[in-house]
């Protein structure tokens, strides 16, 4: 079985040099060639590459950027349900949040579960050595991918965007954080 330690972790820069890479999402493709690097130098995004050196080769990438989860009253009984994750005194109206901006894994290596060892390796990256608050893990869904993040334990933020190209998605952090610590 694969594995991601398998591969080396880049994180991309304007130096890197964009080896090959070739997902089964043209838009995915096209990010990572076209938009990347410039939305790491105005600050909007970071990638990070998982290279396979042997093959010259991108096995991966995503990218992260700031987001927040923010109240909307027309979804009260789904934010009472993330309301009620937090202590009664920290409860607001918005929370701080990191979004998954791409996640995409190459043809050559997709259904060998590298997206969900990334999913995992996203969540611990932000948790284990964390510089800045960050309570949740959110994600515009593509919703042909909507069941990955589900099986990933993902959950839907709205009910609003059903009939959408994407949909919200959230992951609570803190749990993930309590069992890291646990040794679970």
């Amino acid at each position: 079985m694969m594995h991601i330690t398998d591969f080396d972790f880049v994180q991309l820069t304007k130096d890197t040099p964009l080896l090959p890479f070739v997902s089964e999402d043209e838009d995915l493709n096209n990010f990572l060639t076209e938009d990347a690097k410039n939305y790491s130098a105005d600050l909007m995004a970071v990638t990070y590459l998982f290279v396979d050196k042997e093959k010259q080769q991108i096995v991966a990438y995503f990218s992260l950027l700031n987001d927040k989860m923010a109240y909307d009253p027309r979804e009260r009984s789904i934010w009472n349900r993330i309301n009620r994750l937090i202590p009664n005194q920290k409860r607001r109206r918005s929370y701080p949040s990191a979004k998954i901006g791409r996640l995409a894994v190459g043809q050559e290596y997709a259904r060998c579960g590298l997206g969900s060892q990334i999913i995992e390796f996203i969540e611990a990256f932000l948790v284990k050595n964390p510089k800045l608050g960050c309570r949740f893990l959110t994600v515009d869904a593509y919703a042909a991918a909507t069941d990955f993040y589900r099986k990933n334990d993902f959950e839907y933020f709205t009910m609003l965007d059903t009939l959408d190209k994407t949909r919200l998605m959230y992951f609570d952090l803190k749990p993930f954080k309590d069992k890291l610590e646990q040794g679970i």
